[in-house]
């Protein structure tokens, strides 16, 4: 028996579907878009979608679902977050025209980084698509923003990529196998798209970039051949890559930038989570730095605005200049925001533009929106030497604008499928068709009018009907006097009807207007589409302009409204800040305790105690957080602010478990403190949060003297250590450098209440089971820890006098009693030979972090094997 062969529509469907093996793909029939065999299985199951069959193939029932054409976007969305990519194959032909299916091809192909479309878009967030190239052992990164044309790359350590794509916050990153095999990238499988490794081949990346951007080298673009390979090679991908999805090479792409480290402040993966600047810890977008600033009035410049915050800059001219725009506007923050509510996301129209999508809709928006900024000015008083260079970047005429206002109807349809969008009198073609449609009553009626003088029948009148169209009728009696030109078309008991050659061709007029408006509209809508693609350049630097005036008037707004000030930047080391507010947490707050921070060449390191819950963490990452705002241009939350030169902030605070890498919470926090130790540098700002609380008291005490001694000795950083390791608050004594600060609180009987502010000195107390209290341990159990605490303290007061390592004057206690034991005590004779010579051979300023902590171990277990009595 011979196997059924398929049907001519399912052999086009899966001739195309071999060429999209990787992607869902939406076949149009009709009004759905279809999904066939293992696409509609997936798509049943992501969508929620009613998962039924359609015929058979080799005897098997073929699986179909499917999805409303005019809501597909909403589908497309949730598919895009999944990381899911869409291949959407459209009818391209005529229906009827051939015996075959109707002819299909796709269109576009829909990925999580190639998106520009509103509905498939967060309005305040950028859409980066990201490629990685590894050529020996350079590591090129390449990222381009459809929605605004951003296109840059970069040369960079391996080791560094985490931070990169942290700091780029990519939706798709593009790569090839074997480069994925030699990074990992754990985390981000949804993001991963796999290419063939020759895309990222350097000279097919060289001939990519200079045929688009028309150059005939690398040179004008920063870029060497050989010195960046690896940057060019995932260029070229990127380029590639767009032109295969987007069926085009879209023509607003920035002149490619070769994008320098010295450029912005550096901050980790770790930094940018723990800072909370776009997301919380929890993944939430509110409240974060972010939220709290942006009362940007675009969309645009909300984005722009996130794309600051991480990307602050180093260069102190440039911050200066920002500084100087947020000063200048600051008194007309109203009349800037007023009229910037009223302008449009040119940014993202423009990119619709660019690829040929943009609806009615966004044209007419566009027309508004360039007419208000043509018409945007400014006092003297409020133009620094920044606002007057965006100010000359908006339109100085209206070109587009009178274009937009002569093509487009004041309220354009939604689609252009529909009509009425090109404006009255703008074509006369359009004009006589539209007429045909809304006047053709007119014409019946003077025809009537001639025919009755015509023929002197005063029954004849004109008329429709959706079955025979438009015909003469008379009545039976004077039908007989009908004229010899009137051809019958229909008989009825009364009365009979007929067409003649001027009515037949007012019919076929009629009937055919409105196709043929429809068309004509859109050929006057593409080749508008086609004029304004000419004019993308001047429509991309409004559209930053715009942006950057909403960011800097957004920021100035907190200059009087939320008592920020303006930092001084100097060319000294120098950390001073007076009566500092954290920003998201003042801002929740009815009453926030101010603080101040003094950090400089001679105060390097602040050793900060006190008890858990006091606000050690928030007042450490208030610190970064005015640090960072004052390298965007911000005015800052404090009174008064002194900032040196600063490359790089970096962060250990908190920590969890790794599941995806296999590692611990202990291992991460030392892999992030060892990152820390290998890059800081005297610039740079670190906030250390209780570092080596993961592992045994021993070995954690060991490894956070260690670290800050590092920090102290070799980096040399701006330093804050917060520690419940009272021991290391005699640091300050061996390293002038170092001091000690705490955060203030009271007791009062068993309670506990936290002031927030930093004082001088050590905490004289851990708190730790007050606190417990407050979290709501039951009262049994506090009580069982006050005993155990009381029971442990006379237990290590019998069996070896101890100090109070909480008193204040605890320190010069423990030198005098040093200094007045038993010289037996100390004596070397009591510690074992290979003991003695492992710590005379042991060069501690040699040592990496794990070395250390090896280190520790052996001689801990040496140390045990010669008297397991004394560390029991």
């Amino acid at each position: 028996m011979s196997k059924p062969t398929l049907t001519p529509m399912m052999t086009q469907y899966l001739a195309i579907k071999a060429d999209h093996q990787d992607k869902l793909l939406f076949y149009r029939m009709g009004d759905f878009y279809e999904l066939f065999l293992d696409d509609a299985i997936e798509a049943a199951r992501l969508l929620d979608i009613t998962l039924t069959t359609r015929g058979q193939i080799n005897g098997e029932p073929i699986k179909m679902a499917g999805v409303p054409y005019h809501a597909v976007e909403q589908y497309l969305a949730k598919l895009v977050k999944l990381g899911k990519s869409v291949a959407i194959c459209e009818q391209t032909g005529e229906v009827g025209a051939s015996k075959g299916p109707v002819e299909r091809q796709v269109v576009r192909i829909v990925t999580p980084g190639t998106l520009t479309d509103t509905a498939l878009l967060e309005d305040k967030e950028i859409n980066r698509i990201v490629a990685i190239s590894l050529l020996k052992k350079q590591l090129g990164v390449a990222w381009l923003s459809l929605q605004n044309g951003e296109f840059r790359c970069k040369i960079i350590a391996p080791e560094a990529l985490p931070h990169e794509l942290a700091r780029l916050q990519a939706a798709e990153i593009l790569l090839s196998d074997q480069t994925l095999d030699k990074l990992g990238l754990a985390g981000h499988d949804r993001q991963l798209t796999r290419l063939h490794a020759w895309q990222f081949a350097a000279d097919t990346g060289a001939r990519m970039i200079q045929r688009y951007f028309g150059s005939q080298d690398l040179r004008a673009f920063g870029l060497q051949s050989g010195e960046h390979d690896a940057a060019i090679g995932a260029a070229g991908a990127l380029l590639n890559y767009v032109q295969q999805t987007q069926m085009q090479l879209p023509k607003h792409l920035d002149s490619l930038t070769l994008e320098q480290e010295s450029a912005y402040i550096g901050m980790d993966a770790a930094t940018r989570h723990n800072l909370e600047l776009t997301q919380t810890l929890s993944g939430q977008k509110a409240p974060t730095l972010f939220s709290v600033l942006d009362q940007c009035a675009t969309h645009m410049g909300s984005r722009l605005l996130a794309q600051w915050l991480h990307q602050p800059l180093r260069q102190h001219e440039q911050i200066i200049a920002r500084q100087q725009a947020v000063a200048a506007l600051a008194p007309h923050c109203a009349q800037v925001t007023a009229i910037l509510n009223q302008v449009a996301d040119i940014e993202r129209i423009a990119a619709r533009i660019a690829i040929g999508s943009a609806r009615p809709r966004d044209l007419s928006a566009l027309r508004d929106s360039l007419a208000v900024l043509t018409a945007f000015r400014l006092e003297e008083s409020a133009q620094s030497s920044l606002v007057q260079t965006l100010l000359e970047q908006l339109p100085p005429a209206a070109p587009i604008a009178q274009q937009l206002t002569m093509s487009i109807m004041p309220e354009p349809a939604i689609w252009l499928r529909d009509g009425g969008v090109i404006n009255d009198g703008f074509d006369a073609e359009l004009d006589g068709l539209r007429r045909l449609q809304n006047h053709g009553d007119e014409f019946l009626q003077q025809l009537e009018s001639r025919e009755r003088e015509r023929t002197g029948l005063s029954s004849l009148k004109v008329e429709f009907n959706r079955v025979h169209g438009f015909y003469i009728e008379l009545s039976k009696v004077q039908s007989e006097q009908a004229p010899a030109d009137y051809q019958r078309r229909q008989t009825l008991k009364n009365a009979e009807r007929y067409v003649t050659p001027e009515l037949k061709a007012f019919e076929e007029k009629v009937l055919s207007a409105q196709q043929n408006a429809l068309a004509r509209e859109k050929q006057l809508y593409d080749a508008l589409m086609l004029q304004l693609q000419a004019e993308l350049p001047v429509l991309q630097r409004c559209a930053r302009a715009a942006a950057s005036l909403d960011v800097l008037t957004t920021l100035a707004s907190y200059v009087d409204a939320a008592h920020y000030c303006f930092p001084e930047l100097v060319n000294y080391p120098c950390l001073q800040i007076s009566n500092g507010r954290h920003p998201v947490v003042a801002a929740q707050v009815s009453q926030f305790t101010t603080n101040d921070t003094q950090l400089d060449d001679k105060r390097r390191l602040m050793l900060l105690t006190g008890p858990n819950m006091g606000g050690k963490s928030t007042y450490m990452r208030q610190v970064a957080l005015i640090v960072l705002l004052a390298h965007i241009g911000a005015p800052v939350p404090a009174d008064s602010c002194t900032l040196g030169e600063f490359d790089q902030i970096f962060t250990r605070i908190g920590a969890s478990d790794d599941l995806a890498g296999n590692r611990s919470t202990f291992m991460v926090e030392m892999s992030e403190t060892a990152y820390i130790l290998h890059h800081a540098t005297e610039r740079s700002l670190v906030l250390m949060d209780e570092v080596g609380r993961g592992t045994s008291t021993f070995d954690g005490l060991a490894l956070a003297q260690a670290i800050a001694e590092h920090l102290l000795q070799k980096n040399r950083s701006y330093t804050l250590f917060a520690t419940h390791y009272f021991e290391l608050t005699r640091l300050p004594k061996q390293y002038t450098h170092a001091f000690n600060m705490h955060l203030a609180a009271l007791e009062q009987g068993q309670d506990i209440v936290f002031l927030h502010h930093i004082e001088p000195g050590p905490a004289s107390k851990s708190y730790g089971i007050a606190v417990a209290k407050l979290a709501g341990l039951p009262t049994r159990a506090l009580n069982a820890a006050y005993r155990h605490l009381q029971a442990l303290e006379q237990h290590a007061a019998d069996k070896q006098p101890q100090l109070d390592m909480f008193q204040a004057e605890s320190e010069d206690v423990v030198e005098a009693d040093m200094a007045n034991a038993d010289a037996d005590t100390f004596s070397a004779t009591m510690i074992p030979a290979d003991l003695c010579a492992q710590l005379n051979a042991l060069n501690p300023d040699e040592l990496t972090p794990k070395a250390a902590l090896a280190t520790v171990y052996d001689l801990v277990r040496c140390w045990k094997n010669h008297q397991p009595n004394q560390l029991s």
